[in-house]
């Protein structure tokens, strides 16, 4: 799911590709080429405003997207049978890994002729695509994590929203303690979900500890701090009857319907990220919820930010109409015209559009300036500000060399823990082993 999410960001699941074309391969014929993509396809007016814009550009030429989401194993086969798509959209935190193999082009040529406003970009985001100085991707969407209440659940417990505070551990353990409820010896809901595998590095910072280096050379995974935290994220889950049965009942949640969590009650607190607003917005807009940023145990805000990049590989037939399409994709402009249109599309549905968080800071100053309007729910209103607050701490992992081993290692590790086959520290001692020497190795190339 976590390689998805800058896809559902935009509410959007990938579905079908521009001019009913799937996937990667194509041929050039005549005056024009045709860019052939991977990872990417099209869904609500977020994605077919800006392809449309960005075909345009790009014109006579034409550009051919896929339905899937990125798939390394499918990339890496295309690129050794040399076959290799002309762009690439991918999670940032993949860059890393991909620019060391030599499988992506540095796009400093392509920022300087197409006179790219690095600028526009989200900070965090841009460190997430840049190895050495060099950026290798343009961010797209911009994920925030912060904390979501379902208001009823609470009150069913005699809580106030406000006693879900993430940095006094001690007493969120009490309050997801009184959320649980059993029936019949069944879990029949969760109280504090702590998006474990996936928000560990949200965990890790709270607790006032990097999992990696700034540099993104250095894994961090065996820091005490990081142990400690681990330690008590799965404990909020022991305290459901154990992974298995907090998993079978969270996969059992209709995520994206109208029997959501919220709405049926099974789930009283997690973090989440900003899209998942969107989300209920649309299926269950009278739900009553409460959003607060994720705070550390010193008591400060912290976003742990994700997303993903455009890339052009390094052995694009086409790079400089990759370079135009992806300039196009990610500017303040296209986005600003796909959200007003999806503004649109969502007021002659007679439903408020509450919004698109995207890499590009200047866009977002439009988007929540000027077409983002009051929905009716002071909820969701509220969530709506507090995620543009919570931006203000926000924070990025680094681009790494290894990125896509390190982040297998520290997701694996934690997976034998959740599973029972380790313990927290153990494991996290293993993930530093595997990672640290992915991280030298890609070093030495």
């Amino acid at each position: 799911m976590s390689n998805r999410r800058a896809t559902l960001a935009a509410t959007a699941a990938i579905a079908l590709a521009v001019s009913g074309c799937g996937g990667v391969g194509s041929d050039d014929s005549g005056d024009s080429v045709t860019l052939k993509t991977m990872g990417f396809g099209t869904g609500d007016e977020i994605a077919k405003v800006r392809v449309k814009a960005a075909r345009k550009t790009i014109a006579p030429n034409q550009v051919k997207t896929s339905e899937n989401a990125f798939d390394a194993q499918q990339f890496l086969s295309a690129v050794a049978a040399g076959s290799a798509p002309d762009l690439v959209y991918m999670d940032r935190q993949l860059i890393g890994t991909y620019a060391t193999k030599g499988n992506l082009l540095p796009l400093t040529d392509c920022i300087a002729d197409q006179k790219i406003d690095m600028d526009q970009y989200r900070a965090p985001a841009v460190k997430e695509v840049t190895l050495d100085g060099k950026a290798y991707g343009l961010p797209e969407f911009y994920s925030n994590r912060v904390v979501m209440i379902n208001n009823s659940a609470l009150k069913s417990a005699g809580l106030d929203p406000a006693a879900v505070d993430t940095s006094d551990w001690d007493t969120l353990a009490k309050v997801s303690e009184k959320l649980i409820k059993k029936s019949g010896g069944k879990l029949s809901r969760i109280g504090f979900d702590p998006k474990l595998p996936e928000f560990l590095p949200l965990w890790a910072k709270a607790n006032g500890v990097s999992i990696i280096s700034e540099d993104g050379t250095t894994a961090n995974l065996d820091d005490p701090k990081l142990v400690e935290a681990l330690e008590y994220a799965v404990s909020l889950i022991d305290e459901h009857g154990g992974w298995g049965k907090f998993k079978s009942f969270r996969d059992s949640f209709d995520f994206f319907g109208d029997k959501n969590q919220f709405a049926t009650d099974q789930l009283g607190a997690f973090p989440m990220e900003d899209w998942y607003l969107t989300v209920l917005e649309d299926v269950s807009p009278d739900e009553e919820i409460t959003v607060l940023p994720f705070t550390s145990v010193a008591g400060e805000p912290v976003d742990f930010v994700t997303g993903s990049a455009w890339a052009i590989t390094a052995d694009s037939k086409h790079k400089d109409e990759a370079c135009e399409f992806i300039k196009t994709m990610t500017d303040s402009k296209t986005w600003v015209k796909a959200a007003r249109a999806k503004a649109e599309a969502r007021d002659s549905e007679g439903k408020p559009y509450v919004g698109t968080y995207t890499g590009n800071a200047v866009a977002d100053e439009v988007i929540f300036g000027e077409l983002v309007k009051p929905s009716g729910n002071a909820g969701l209103d509220n969530g709506v500000q507090v995620v543009l607050k919570a931006q203000e701490s926000a924070f990025a992992l680094p681009s790494s060399p290894a990125g896509a081993e390190f982040q297998k290692a520290w997701q694996d590790a934690v997976n034998r823990v959740l599973s029972g086959d380790q313990k927290p520290g153990k494991a996290l001692a293993q993930a530093q082993q595997e990672a640290q020497k992915a991280l030298d190795k890609a070093a030495e190339n």
